[in-house]
């Protein structure tokens, strides 16, 4: 009974891994209309998961092309292991820890990208969620966006120093990802818009999938 048993969890196990890894798959992370899911040409979002913290965020993007054409460069790890409270909802603090990478890409020209990643773990769902639509009424405010990806996700243009960029935020159970991408010096926005859409999309899901745990019960959602 002991041995059936062990044998049943192990396929049901590897039926939910197959599952995830299809869903993850579908749901991606761009806002343009052949990336997206449906007739609305906009992404599905991923069921909620659990995530953990990681020492070596960069590590989780180089195991495959972030773009056809892109090989990632130099790159350089900002994980504070310490946990730093946040302002959250009715006066409460609630608990956090951040992880972020940044990247240097080479173009399939030569040409040099740039990429940054951010993700917070939050010790709760609810937090998370907070954050992120404090974030999202920020940047309609501000009118940066944004492009609705999905209805935990959103796209805006970003700028540095006259360098075309884009940048794409989103919630997931614990997790507040934000990713963004620069075309090289000179660029213009138009040039280089596909392959921005493209870093980022595939960035934010090595990031979400990779800090991904698992193990743990996916969490309750309100």
């Amino acid at each position: 009974m002991r041995g059936a048993r062990g044998a049943e969890l192990g396929r049901a196990r590897a039926v939910a891994l197959i599952a995830a890894v299809a869903a993850l798959t579908v749901s991606g992370c761009s806002g343009s209309g052949q990336d997206g899911a449906g007739a609305s040409g906009k992404s599905a979002a991923r069921a909620p998961g659990v995530h953990s913290w990681t020492g070596r965020p960069c590590a989780l993007l180089t195991d495959a092309p972030l773009a056809e054409g892109f090989a990632v460069g130099s790159t350089t790890d900002s994980a504070d292991p310490d946990t730093r409270e946040d302002i959250g909802e009715n006066g409460t603090r609630p608990r956090y820890r951040q992880t972020g990478c940044l990247a240097g890409l080479t173009g399939p020209d030569g040409a040099l990208w740039e990429l940054s990643t951010t993700a917070t773990v939050y010790e709760d769902t609810a937090p998370a969620r907070h954050a992120y639509r404090v974030k999202e009424d920020l940047d309609r405010a501000h009118g940066r966006g944004p492009e609705r990806v999905h209805d935990t996700a959103y796209a805006k243009p970003a700028d540095d120093q006259g360098r075309p960029g884009r940048t794409l935020v989103l919630w997931n159970g614990d997790l507040l990802l934000s990713v963004t991408a620069y075309g090289p010096y000179g660029s213009k926005q138009h040039d280089v818009r596909d392959d921005l859409a493209g870093i980022v999309k595939t960035t934010a899901r090595l990031m979400e999938d990779g800090l991904r745990d698992r193990d743990a019960p996916s969490p309750t959602t309100s």
